[in-house]
């Protein structure tokens, strides 16, 4: 939720207009809850809610909302050729690659439905108009798709891909959050309680920089939201120190001057000061309160 906006915000400051796809047919066919429509719906209207909350710039018509059933229906004239282009360009092998995209490995045994996955999102960027594909970097390999289709269809404006980094778990050795384990990420919900035990238990050995998911969640989300990162601490263990850049965190942090002890209390502090408006808003907007219960009744019984 706050890399997305992060993300957002960069791209609209710098003058572009973003359109975020609301993929609920694709959460059906990938069989996210269950495969129930109705379900992935409310989700999605969660997500808008969390990042209008968190404060992603979308004023003025900058960010455009668009749900995948709803656009593909008012357009499949144009939509499924598309689609069939694609699929009857590349080989099977070709497209179980892209697998990655819906968390799958090629080893995975996919359906039907996931196998046609990656065309229909590969069509996505040409029947969206999409001159940058901004995804993370699970994505990157239909986004390769779509560059190679533009060399069999002779089309020389190739989408440009902006991938951004994904995050770790907070628990040692999960290269990315994972849904199962309840202290490996940070929802965007979590009360300040939640979020100090998390960060408390994160994994952060001493003057290791690599595969240390708290300075992960520095470089890529505090410091790209506040510009800075503030630690707290006593005079007899150095002070109170600001750092402005992720290098001079690195330095400390290697030599021994920052400690775990040090860090993770300020990074605690630094997320629930961005995550309390959204709590707010979950808790004062009735709309928004009723999808953040009805969201955790899924995460329960799915």
């Amino acid at each position: 939720g706050v890399m997305k906006t992060i993300n957002v915000n960069k791209l609209t400051s710098a003058g572009c207009r973003v359109k975020i796809w609301i993929a609920d047919w694709f959460a059906q066919l990938n069989n996210k809850m269950g495969g129930d429509l109705k379900k992935i719906e409310v989700v999605g209207r969660y997500l808008i809610e969390i990042w209008k909350a968190v404060g992603m710039d979308i004023d003025g018509g900058k960010v455009e909302f668009l749900w995948s059933s709803k656009e593909i229906n008012s357009r499949a004239h144009e939509y499924w050729p598309l689609v069939m282009d694609i699929a009857r360009r590349n080989t099977i092998s070709r497209i179980t690659r892209c697998g990655q995209i819906m968390g799958r490995s090629e080893k995975e045994e996919l359906t039907a439905a996931q196998i046609f996955y990656p065309c229909m999102q590969c069509a996505d960027v040409f029947f969206l108009k999409a001159d940058i594909c901004q995804l993370g970097m699970d994505q990157r390999k239909v986004n390769v798709l779509a560059r190679e289709y533009c060399d069999d269809i002779k089309r020389k404006n190739k989408p440009i891909i902006l991938s951004h980094h994904m995050l770790p778990g907070l628990q040692e050795g999960q290269a990315k959050m994972l849904k199962s384990d309840p202290l490996s990420s940070i929802f965007m919900e979590d009360d300040e309680a939640e979020v100090n035990l998390k960060i408390k238990k994160a994994y952060c050995l001493p003057g290791i920089v690599e595969g240390n998911p708290c300075l992960e969640y520095v470089k890529y989300l505090i410091l790209p939201w506040f510009k800075k990162f503030e630690i707290e601490r006593s005079a007899e263990n150095g002070g109170d120190k600001s750092f402005e850049s992720f290098e001079e965190l690195v330095a400390d942090y290697e030599s021994g001057k920052l400690h775990p002890p040090d860090l993770k209390p300020a990074l605690a502090k630094a997320l629930n000061k961005i995550l309390e408006p959204v709590r707010e808003h979950f808790k004062n907007d009735n709309n928004a309160k009723d999808l953040l219960k009805r969201v955790k009744a899924y995460r329960v019984t799915r």
